[in-house]
């Protein structure tokens, strides 16, 4: 059977990994991190959200982020520093601006699509992962941005999404938890939340079972293109070991790290590193317990997520673009923990777990999913915000990709 290498065990290449495996293919798995899953989809937001699939090219999202640019601790943070890929990827940004609509609507149909297929790979593989299936509640303080909101949900129910408008009234009847009134909202029942960390290595578990192989703390310097098989030089045990792997197809599935490996591949892929934020807050008493809601919530003025993960509650949000920068900063942490305490009162957070990640961003926010210039390349990258819940419908896409230009024997 073909061998096929697949760069990156995040939640795109596992997925990935999985679909081709129970095609027949040989599936090698190659990350630079000792287990799968320990960047970017290590302590997401925890929203399977089709409700969230509307694309951020528009002119309101740029008039934020000038108004915001030197609030240290605003939702969206650009760092204003002179740098050719960060500008050159917000120019193509700006470009897109016409295609919001389609992009929009294309984005919610995968996601619908991708959320059977994650939870028959679920079922399938008996992996547990904090599912809640209680929905996600957006929730709106003013009359303004609630009707800017209905506009946006007109194209998510084009996309054949099942999202309707509530009263302040009503999203309180949703989740009784909420301390904190609101405008009004917009409740998706066929939305659902998970721990990402949990499913993915879950999921890699699965494959293994299969026949995948996993190869961990691989760091691969260059990949030989002359001629096929193609070949992986690679540093291994901390850069004391040198190894070369040969392949007769790379699936690049590296996060933000993509875009340097398919420039490798002779291949131009403009993904930016956009960074998130997250807390898990370990709800270790009764009172916190029953203090955190189990609805997943989405607060549009603060763009912060919620999901209740078992015995501790996420809470994520915020886009800085400030390269590949990895340090967590008190003053992007804080306001999510000022947002917990002043909505969720009864919740203790004495014991709060930070986190960040970078989410690889195209400039059309739309994932980058299908073959290169080259024989036997493909990608399955550049999820973006929506890598948890678009990558089980991108797997799926993916493997027919591959199939259709490496048949199994």
């Amino acid at each position: 059977m073909p061998r096929i290498a697949i760069i990156g065990a995040g939640i795109t290449g596992v997925t990935s990994a999985y679909a081709l495996c129970k095609l027949g293919y040989t599936v090698t798995v190659y990350d630079r991190q000792r287990y799968p899953a320990m960047e970017t989809s290590y302590a997401n937001g925890g929203q399977l959200s089709a409700s969230n699939a509307e694309v951020w090219n528009s002119a309101a999202t740029l008039m934020k982020g000038l108004r915001w640019m030197w609030r240290r601790n605003a939702p969206l943070l650009l760092n204003p520093r002179p740098g050719w890929h960060k500008y050159s990827w917000l120019a193509q940004f700006v470009a897109q601006i016409p295609h919001y609509r389609k992009n929009t609507i294309a984005t919610t149909r995968l996601a619908i699509q991708a959320r059977q297929h994650l939870f028959d790979m679920a079922e399938a593989e008996g992996i547990d992962f904090d599912l809640e299936r209680r929905g996600i509640l957006h929730i709106y303080h003013d009359a303004a941005s609630f009707e800017t909101a209905r506009r946006a949900n007109a194209l998510l129910r084009e996309g054949g999404l099942d999202r309707y408008a509530v009263s302040s009234q009503e999203a309180l009847a949703i989740e009784p938890a909420l301390r904190t009134g609101c405008h009004g909202g917009f409740y998706t029942p066929s939305d659902a939340t998970g721990d990402i960390h949990k499913f993915t290595s879950g999921l890699a578990q699965a494959c293994e079972r299969r026949g995948v192989r996993f190869v961990q703390d691989a760091d691969i310097r260059h990949i030989s293109r002359d001629s096929r098989p193609y070949v992986l030089d690679m540093l291994r045990d901390d850069g004391r070991e040198r190894e070369q792997h040969e392949a007769d197809a790379i699936v690049v599935c590296a996060g933000a790290a993509s875009r340097q490996f398919a420039r490798q591949l002779g291949d131009a892929l403009n993904i930016y590193p956009v960074k998130g934020y997250s807390i898990s807050v370990h709800l270790d008493d009764a009172q916190s317990l029953a203090s955190a809601p189990s609805v997943s919530l989405l607060d549009e003025a603060a763009k912060i997520v919620t999901s209740r993960l078992g015995d501790r509650f996420r809470v994520a949000g915020t886009a800085e673009f400030n390269g590949f920068n990895m340090d967590i900063r008190a003053e992007r942490v804080q306001p999510l923990v000022d947002w917990t305490r002043k909505h969720f009162p009864g919740i203790r957070t004495s014991r709060v777990v930070p986190w960040c990640g970078l989410r690889p961003m195209t400039p059309n926010m739309m994932p980058r999913v299908g073959p290169g210039k080259r024989p036997g390349v493909f990608y399955n990258t550049g999820h973006g915000h929506l890598g948890w819940t678009l990558s089980a419908a991108t797997a799926q896409m993916l493997a027919a990709s591959v199939s259709e230009a490496v048949p199994p024997r």
